[in-house]
């Protein structure tokens, strides 16, 4: 998100579908049996799926700031089975937390005429994430109707939190690369008397153009998430793994490969259709905690 920038009074509309799968069970690298958590928890985690709606909009304020703006819609849904063998699944869905970023062009070397090089760019995302998102989503669960839900069924932070990312990218006439490192800042308590953990990302990627019209990219994303700080007073922690924030800290790695469709730009407006593949290459949990595990994207860009 937010790896490129707009020319003065250029517009770019964009939709993304996203799902991700969960399945099973780990403590550090290791896999972990519904047996082994039960034996210190009333319920554990089978598995769990996310889909996500992505809006957004940018546009070119000058040749050097883009402002782009961000909301989603959100579902989740998660099986869980009991010590007396039950299972269950819970839900929760709604619009998630909303961002607003400024993308400030720091570096542009332009075209080198010597090369093939088109030029390299650097520029900074700084933004903030909306408290948007609910933080007390409730369902029926086998411990009582209207029970609060974990923390991971949550849709949103419940903070203002400050974003901020390092692009580079640098292209040439048939193929470019990027780097991109990024991370969400976590100061304050929500309503509900905890902070979500800090977010540390990176990722590099690669792309080739195939034609005027298509492209391939392949790309590697390292995250680092830190730890759930205080404690939602309604949530038992000796319940379920995701009622403990202190069980929630976790580096993942996940490789991705894309196709990227391009409609060339005409008199007023391009459009360009991706898909991403994504898989799980390395995570280490604070667990017990869900494992990653694949996931899709596709999206749509229109600008003008």
């Amino acid at each position: 998100m937010g790896e490129h920038t707009h020319k003065t009074g250029e517009w770019m509309a964009s939709y993304r579908y996203g799902f991700m799968k969960m399945d099973g069970n780990r403590d550090g690298t290791d896999d972990l049996t519904n047996a082994e958590v039960l034996a210190d928890f009333m319920v554990a985690p089978l598995d769990m799926t996310m889909e996500m709606h992505m809006f957004g909009l940018m546009y070119g304020v000058t040749d050097r700031l883009t402002m782009m703006g961000m909301g989603s819609y959100v579902r989740k849904s998660m099986n869980h089975v009991t010590r007396m063998n039950k299972k269950f699944e819970i839900e929760s869905e709604g619009p998630g937390d909303m961002k607003l970023l400024g993308l400030f062009t720091i570096y542009d070397s332009g075209k080198n005429e010597n090369s093939h090089r088109l030029g390299d760019k650097i520029h900074l995302n700084l933004g903030v994430s909306f408290p948007t998102g609910d933080t007390d989503k409730r369902a029926d669960t086998p411990a009582g109707e209207d029970q609060k839900l974990p923390y991971p069924m949550q849709i949103g932070s419940g903070t203002y939190d400050p974003l901020l990312a390092l692009t580079w990218v640098r292209k040439y006439s048939d193929w470019s690369m990027g780097f991109q490192s990024d991370c969400v800042l976590r100061f304050w308590e929500n309503d509900e008397d905890y902070r979500l953990g800090n977010e540390y990302g990176a990722t590099a990627w690669v792309a080739k153009n195939l034609n005027d019209y298509a492209s391939l990219s392949l790309r590697i994303h390292g995250k680092i998430r830190d730890e759930i700080e205080g404690r939602d007073e309604e949530l038992n922690p000796n319940m379920v793994p995701t009622a403990r924030g202190n069980l929630s800290s976790r580096k993942n790695v996940k490789g991705f490969a894309g196709l990227n469709l391009y409609k060339p730009k005409g008199a007023f407006s391009s459009n360009r259709l991706a898909v991403e593949i994504g898989w799980p290459l390395y995570q280490y949990l604070d667990g017990p905690q869900l494992k990653s595990g694949y996931s899709f994207t596709i999206g749509w860009q229109f600008s003008i």
